[in-house]
């Protein structure tokens, strides 16, 4: 009986591991600029996200300290201002692939909408993005984009500084997921 339990245990414990794929540098860029203006834009290339392929689930989280800017004075600005980094030090990401099917994926990126919650500064938010998926040498690569308010996060600009950030921030995603 131990050793029927075991085999099942085992057999049950691989199916979930087989369903799941996941990626420690998965790289999300926003960007808030606006015409004759500085810049504002940045990059976190650690990303750590995770698919379930049998139901579609995505799940992400960044460190906010991770995003990376051209000038080192506007990062600081953004984690000890804006982001407030030492209070809020992840955003998180939980979701869905609308009508994801492993068996229909294949090395042809195919149009997708991944619906969620995005967690930003102590504040969830739903957020649709539109997005590509693909597969290709026992991988998926999963990219897409959306756009997002700072208001919505309870992220407040100075006033003097209203026209040098824009009021949508555009948010850029790609992950490279290999089966764990």
């Amino acid at each position: 009986m131990k050793e029927k339990t075991f085999i099942i245990f085992l057999l049950a414990t691989t199916l979930c591991f087989s369903q799941k794929y996941a990626t420690k540098t998965g790289r999300v860029h926003f960007e808030a600029s606006v015409p004759l203006f500085e810049d504002v834009d940045a990059t976190n290339n650690n990303v750590v996200t995770v698919m379930n392929t049998a139901t579609g689930e995505v799940a992400s989280v960044a460190l906010i300290k991770n995003f990376k800017f051209k000038t080192p004075l506007m990062e600081e600005h953004f984690n000890e201002n804006y982001a407030e980094s030492a209070r809020y030090p992840k955003t998180t990401f939980s979701g869905k692939i609308s009508g994801f099917s492993m068996a229909e994926l294949s090395s042809a990126p195919r149009p997708c909408t991944v619906e969620g919650t995005l967690t930003f500064h102590g504040v969830s938010n739903r957020v649709n993005s539109s997005a590509n998926i693909y597969s290709r040498d026992g991988k998926i690569y999963l990219s897409g984009k959306f756009t997002a308010k700072p208001g919505d996060y309870k992220v407040s600009i100075p006033t003097m500084l209203t026209k040098k950030i824009a009021e949508k921030v555009n948010i850029d995603y790609h992950f490279e997921l290999a089966k764990q």
